[in-house]
């Protein structure tokens, strides 16, 4: 009965969204979409592993096997949702009288001046090249699950599938300004209010491109921590969306305005995912949905002309590849997989650990690890006898949580580091608004 009550739901939305907001239909496809992954999910998971897509939970007891990268039904039902939005996105522009030949006599709005009624083929471009960076990104991330590429071959991957966002960006565009904070004026006495970076602020759009998708792909192995944190992620956008929409000038209530229409259907198709990701996981969503999810972030990031404020969503995850670089760069062992060990007698997960009996790390990193064991942020295991270190505690955010709280169950542990991200999150949005105009001069958003 829900269910049939939702999808009316949606279709009111999308009646009304003709002559309201397009966020009305946006909300609707959210509907939608939740809806068909949550319906999909359960039918095809059989057939992933009847192909060799499944993998083993490793911390539960009897380490069942769940069906892999099934973040891949939401990724597609997604893209299949942005295509048919596109009637709604742009109802007021279509045509209903025409005498022929490609001429466009009355529009739905007919009643709208002249230039305000011409088809946005600029919007519309923004629109197809953010689908079809994404649609690159799913197909790319698809790649990588079933072929298990090699971390440095698959790094850089989604700046590959951002080439279409980056040309439209270029040929629709093409402003490469930044702005220089006041600060810096007063320090450095200039006339100048912004920098031009030329085609060094297409490489800085290209390594978002990869760090977004990367970043979340980082933070994982446990259940539901990679649907959890890309929905926390998309609350806090929403919100911010929310305060440039009702208290925004108007340049910046367009762009805010598309990023909503791309992140909230993406916030049905993660809610149903993560319904059957949560802990005790039914399904492993795979580096596809991972890629796919980050890649959202740095498309409105990117269209949206807010790039900075969508990296500032991102310091959990910043914090946790910093933190990792250690392993990931070879100055400390690093194992193939990091995730936290579980202990079958209690049910609870500890921090796992990199061994130092085969391979120890750089002589240089010796006192650094002293020093992060000191600071709590890090524990070494080291033999009284000869004052060496015989282990680190794995440096992942993951990690860090358990060396700080003790031992936890999967479900609190995840809960943890959600309320982490949503926590420094919204704390940077507000940081970001209220200081924004002490340190450019201005902000885009007026409270009073």
């Amino acid at each position: 009965m829900r269910q049939y009550l939702l999808i009316l739901l949606a279709v009111s939305l999308l009646y009304f969204s003709r002559h309201y907001s397009p966020l009305l239909a946006a909300i609707a496809f959210a509907i939608l979409g939740y809806q068909a992954t949550n319906a999909l999910i359960p039918c095809v998971s059989a057939s992933f592993v009847k192909i060799g897509l499944f993998g083993k939970d490793l911390s539960k007891p009897e380490r069942p096997v769940l069906p892999e990268s099934i973040g891949a039904i939401s990724a597609m039902v997604y893209l299949f949702i942005m295509f048919f939005y596109i009637p709604f996105l742009f109802y007021k522009y279509l045509v209903v009288i025409t005498s022929g030949g490609g001429h466009r006599d009355v529009s739905v709005m007919e009643s709208m001046a002249q230039e305000e009624y011409l088809f946005p083929h600029g919007k519309m471009s923004e629109y197809l090249s953010a689908v079809l960076c994404l649609q690159s990104t799913v197909l790319l991330g698809m790649a990588d699950d079933l072929f298990d590429l090699r971390w440095r071959h698959k790094f850089f991957l989604p700046a590959v599938a951002a080439i279409p966002l980056l040309v439209v960006y270029y040929v629709d565009f093409g402003v490469t300004y930044v702005l220089i904070p006041d600060v810096i004026k007063n320090w450095f006495p200039t006339t100048k209010t912004a920098l031009n970076l030329g085609a060094f602020y297409y490489v800085y759009m290209a390594s978002m491109a990869i760090f977004c998708p990367n970043s979340i792909n980082i933070l994982a192995g446990i259940n539901g921590l990679e649907v959890g944190q890309s929905i926390v992620l998309a609350i806090i956008s929403l919100i911010n969306d929310a305060l440039y929409l009702t208290l925004g000038n108007e340049a910046s209530k367009e762009a805010h305005r598309f990023s909503a229409i791309l992140i909230i259907p993406f916030l049905g198709v993660a809610i149903a995912l993560w319904n059957w990701n949560k802990w005790p996981a039914k399904v492993f969503v795979g580096d596809t949905f991972c890629y796919f999810a980050g890649m959202i972030f740095s498309v409105v990031g990117i269209l949206g002309h807010f790039s900075k404020t969508t990296l500032l969503l991102f310091i959990p995850q910043t914090l946790n590849f910093i933190y990792s670089c250690p392993q990931l760069f070879g100055l400390v062992p690093c194992p193939r997989h990091r995730m936290p060990r579980f202990e079958e007698k209690n049910g609870l997960l500890y921090p796992s650990r990199a061994e130092f009996s085969d391979k120890p790390p750089k002589k240089i990193m010796m006192p650094i690890l002293r020093l992060l064991h000191t600071l709590k942020l890090i524990d070494l295991q080291i033999e009284p006898k000869t004052n060496e270190i015989k282990n680190c505690t794995n440096m992942t955010l993951i990690n860090l949580v358990l060396v700080w709280s003790g031992p936890l169950r999967e479900d609190k542990l995840c809960n943890r580091i959600l309320t982490l991200q949503l926590f420094i999150g919204v704390t940077a949005i507000a940081a970001r608004h209220c200081l924004g105009s002490l340190i450019f001069g201005h902000d885009n958003i007026q409270f009073i």
